[in-house]
């Protein structure tokens, strides 16, 4: 396979541009024409491939998503609107009212939202599970369970699960793993090798190039059996090992509106050129970052996989061998002193997201978490005294400095 900023840059040059331009063009247009009535019959049916309508289907967001299937060796990719919509979708399509999924409170705050405040009022029962115990999970799959879901690192209690063999005891119980792949990407982790069935990005982040744009990413591996599942398995029989994506294209993304704007996939088309440099550069700077505020005096405690002293250390090294991204966390003394600190950066953002090319920190007790009580943010380990730094690709110098500047304030 050509190697992976190679093929960012030039995809698979299998379709030239009748004018000869080196970057695809825009297509920022809704509808288009056809030739006779019963070419645009057969594209609503599905029988003919072609572009009718941009809220199912578009030629620059289609090379956003050949462009990404063939960095992450996947089967199939949709792009949707941000990576909320990727989760959302993949759920909506593998699970009806009166399943269940298995997931972990240890994940990123608006998805827990979802899960507990969108989906279970539905019907949908979220099962909370540690990834870390194998036993915890296979104790909570059962007949009705539609999906094991999970973040490749936690956002932001910073724990990484071995996803082999997660991917292993759910397989043997005919369920699929959707593996939330935003501060890796394909780059960092390729989850295929790892059995992962789903995996669904926040493309808004890393892949953007900066945060230019939101978009979400939904990747088919290609390796669950369809069949298998509830929800597809009579239309697996009629569309096979590609029903997962005909479901999403012909009902859920197409009924919900998810689809990605053609500007937003041409920027993040652009954004995969520079993807591999700007990851390396963030983890290069988080890593050195964790070190040092694990020495600093004023710090008491630093989570981040890349350091020797996490307990995710070897499974981290093991899987993502790259690098292991720009996100840490760290413990101050308590809530005001976390203020104190943010109040006194010049160069760090106070802002959310991550991934950006700046640097940014935050409070996330009384941001992300902010609708959670004291009990639900114990359960998701989210203290009050904790700080979440997303790396960008500054001058790591600079960085040290600004840090410094905040926390001489305590």
């Amino acid at each position: 396979m050509t190697a992976f900023t190679t093929a960012a840059i030039h995809g698979d040059n299998t379709r030239p541009d009748a004018h000869g331009t080196l970057r695809p063009p825009v297509y920022d247009g809704v509808a288009f024409e056809f030739s006779d009535a019963d070419s645009i019959r057969l594209a609503f049916e599905g029988r003919k491939p072609a572009h009718a309508y941009t809220r199912i289907s578009n030629p620059t967001v289609d090379e956003f998503e050949r462009r990404m299937r063939l960095l992450a060796d996947a089967f199939a990719v949709v792009a949707v609107s941000s990576g909320m919509a990727a989760i959302s979708n993949v759920l909506m399509t593998l699970a009806e009212s009166g399943s269940n999924i298995v997931t972990t409170r240890w994940i990123f705050g608006n998805t827990y939202s979802l899960f507990e405040h969108t989906l279970k009022p539905w019907g949908l029962e979220p099962r909370y599970a540690n990834m870390a115990r194998g036993e915890d999970v296979a104790a909570a799959i059962d007949e009705n369970t539609r999906a094991v879901f999970l973040e490749v690192i936690t956002n932001p209690q910073m724990q990484v699960a071995d996803i082999a063999a997660i991917t292993s005891l759910a397989h043997k119980r005919g369920v699929p793993v959707v593996l939330d792949g935003t501060v890796t990407t394909p780059y960092l982790f390729r989850s295929r090798d790892f059995g992962v069935d789903i995996e669904v990005i926040s493309s808004t982040k890393y892949i953007s190039g900066g945060a230019t744009t939101m978009g979400g990413l939904i990747v088919d591996n290609g390796l669950f059996d369809w069949k298998l599942n509830p929800r597809l398995a009579a239309s697996a029989r009629k569309f096979g090992p590609g029903v997962l994506v005909a479901l999403l294209r012909r009902e859920v993304y197409r009924n919900m509106g998810a689809c990605l704007a053609p500007h937003n996939a041409y920027l993040q088309t652009l954004g995969l050129e520079t993807l591999a440099l700007r990851i390396d550069r963030s983890s290069a700077n988080a890593r050195q970052i964790a070190a040092w505020l694990l020495g600093h005096p004023k710090v008491r405690s630093v989570n981040y996989p890349g350091l020797t002293n996490s307990p995710c250390f070897e499974i981290a090294r093991q899987q993502f061998p790259k690098g292991v991204g720009g996100i840490l966390t760290f413990d101050l003394a308590d809530r005001a002193a976390c203020f104190a600190m943010q109040n006194q950066l010049k160069l760090i953002r106070r802002a959310t997201n991550i991934n950006d090319n700046k640097s940014l920190i935050l409070h996330p007790a009384s941001t992300i978490f902010c609708e959670y009580g004291p009990e639900e943010k114990q359960a998701m380990s989210v203290s009050d005294a904790m700080l979440r730094l997303s790396v960008g690709i500054e001058d790591v110098n600079d960085l040290y400095e600004d840090l410094e500047r905040g926390l001489a304030a305590l």
